[in-house]
Protein backbone atom coordinates (compact mmCIF):
# COMPACT_ATOMS: atom_id res chain seq x y z
CA UNK A 1 0.00 0.00 0.00
CA UNK A 2 0.80 3.51 -0.71
CA UNK A 3 -0.25 6.36 1.95
CA UNK A 4 -0.06 9.79 0.52
CA UNK A 5 -0.13 13.42 2.44
CA UNK A 6 -0.54 16.55 0.88
CA UNK A 7 0.33 20.13 1.72
CA UNK A 8 0.12 23.39 0.18
CA UNK A 9 -3.07 24.39 -0.79
CA UNK A 10 -4.15 28.09 -0.33
CA UNK A 11 -5.74 31.63 -1.99
CA UNK A 12 -4.24 33.07 -4.04
CA UNK A 13 -4.41 35.60 -6.49
CA UNK A 14 -4.60 35.29 -10.49
CA UNK A 15 -1.03 35.39 -11.84
CA UNK A 16 0.41 34.18 -8.63
CA UNK A 17 1.84 30.93 -7.51
CA UNK A 18 1.46 28.04 -5.56
CA UNK A 19 3.65 24.62 -4.74
CA UNK A 20 2.04 21.68 -3.46
CA UNK A 21 3.92 19.05 -1.97
CA UNK A 22 2.64 14.92 -1.64
CA UNK A 23 5.20 12.82 0.37
CA UNK A 24 4.50 9.19 0.22
CA UNK A 25 4.70 6.52 2.52
CA UNK A 26 7.24 4.15 0.48
CA UNK A 27 10.11 5.15 -1.84
CA UNK A 28 9.01 7.31 -4.88
CA UNK A 29 11.31 4.86 -6.60
CA UNK A 30 9.24 1.98 -5.71
CA UNK A 31 5.86 3.62 -7.56
CA UNK A 32 5.13 3.38 -11.03
CA UNK A 33 4.45 6.87 -11.35
CA UNK A 34 3.22 9.67 -9.20
CA UNK A 35 1.17 12.97 -10.16
CA UNK A 36 -1.38 15.14 -9.45
CA UNK A 37 -5.47 15.37 -10.32
CA UNK A 38 -7.54 18.12 -9.64
CA UNK A 39 -11.32 18.95 -9.15
CA UNK A 40 -13.35 21.55 -9.49
CA UNK A 41 -17.15 21.99 -7.93
CA UNK A 42 -19.76 19.74 -10.48
CA UNK A 43 -16.84 18.73 -12.67
CA UNK A 44 -15.00 15.25 -13.50
CA UNK A 45 -11.60 14.94 -12.04
CA UNK A 46 -9.23 16.18 -14.35
CA UNK A 47 -5.15 15.39 -15.20
CA UNK A 48 -2.87 18.08 -14.31
CA UNK A 49 0.69 16.22 -13.82
CA UNK A 50 2.55 12.82 -14.00
CA UNK A 51 6.33 11.98 -13.53
CA UNK A 52 7.87 8.72 -13.55
CA UNK A 53 10.67 7.02 -11.40
CA UNK A 54 13.02 8.18 -14.65
CA UNK A 55 12.03 11.81 -14.04
CA UNK A 56 9.94 11.76 -17.90
CA UNK A 57 7.07 13.77 -16.97
CA UNK A 58 3.64 14.27 -18.69
CA UNK A 59 1.30 17.28 -18.33
CA UNK A 60 -2.40 18.11 -18.80
CA UNK A 61 -3.09 20.41 -21.65
CA UNK A 62 -4.79 23.05 -19.67
CA UNK A 63 -1.40 23.39 -17.68
CA UNK A 64 1.66 23.50 -20.12
CA UNK A 65 3.68 25.83 -19.87
CA UNK A 66 2.69 26.84 -16.21
CA UNK A 67 2.78 24.23 -14.14
CA UNK A 68 5.72 21.70 -13.50
CA UNK A 69 6.19 18.59 -11.61
CA UNK A 70 9.25 17.35 -9.17
CA UNK A 71 10.39 15.10 -6.76
CA UNK A 72 12.80 14.92 -3.84
CA UNK A 73 13.43 10.99 -3.63
CA UNK A 74 14.93 11.52 0.03
CA UNK A 75 12.13 12.72 1.15
CA UNK A 76 9.84 10.35 -0.87
CA UNK A 77 8.23 13.59 -2.01
CA UNK A 78 6.65 14.87 -5.79
CA UNK A 79 6.33 18.84 -5.57
CA UNK A 80 3.57 20.69 -7.92
CA UNK A 81 4.87 24.53 -8.91
CA UNK A 82 2.06 25.80 -10.12
CA UNK A 83 3.08 29.39 -11.99
CA UNK A 84 0.16 31.92 -13.46
CA UNK A 85 -2.53 30.93 -12.20
CA UNK A 86 -5.48 31.59 -13.64
CA UNK A 87 -9.51 31.27 -11.86
CA UNK A 88 -10.07 28.31 -13.52
CA UNK A 89 -7.20 26.67 -11.77
CA UNK A 90 -9.33 26.65 -8.56
CA UNK A 91 -10.53 22.90 -7.20
CA UNK A 92 -9.23 19.99 -4.93
CA UNK A 93 -6.03 18.87 -5.89
CA UNK A 94 -5.17 14.97 -5.34
CA UNK A 95 -1.80 13.48 -5.29
CA UNK A 96 -2.18 10.19 -7.16
CA UNK A 97 0.31 6.79 -6.74
CA UNK A 98 0.49 3.64 -9.31
CA UNK A 99 1.68 1.03 -7.38
CA UNK A 100 1.61 -2.79 -8.42
CA UNK A 101 -1.35 -1.89 -10.83
CA UNK A 102 -3.49 0.01 -8.19
CA UNK A 103 -3.58 3.69 -7.56
CA UNK A 104 -3.26 5.36 -4.48
CA UNK A 105 -5.17 8.85 -3.45
CA UNK A 106 -4.54 11.46 -1.45
CA UNK A 107 -7.26 13.35 1.12
CA UNK A 108 -6.78 16.45 -1.41
CA UNK A 109 -5.87 20.19 -1.02
CA UNK A 110 -7.53 23.11 -1.92
CA UNK A 111 -6.59 25.52 -4.05
CA UNK A 112 -8.38 28.73 -5.02
CA UNK A 113 -7.54 31.56 -7.43
CA UNK A 114 -9.12 34.58 -6.88
CA UNK A 115 -9.69 36.86 -10.25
Amino acid sequence: QVQLVESGGGLVQAGGSLRLSCTASRSIFSVYSMGWYRQAPGQQREFVARIFPSGVTDFGDAVKGRFTISRDAAENTVYLQMNSLKPEDTGVYYCSAIFLTREYWGQGTQVTVSS
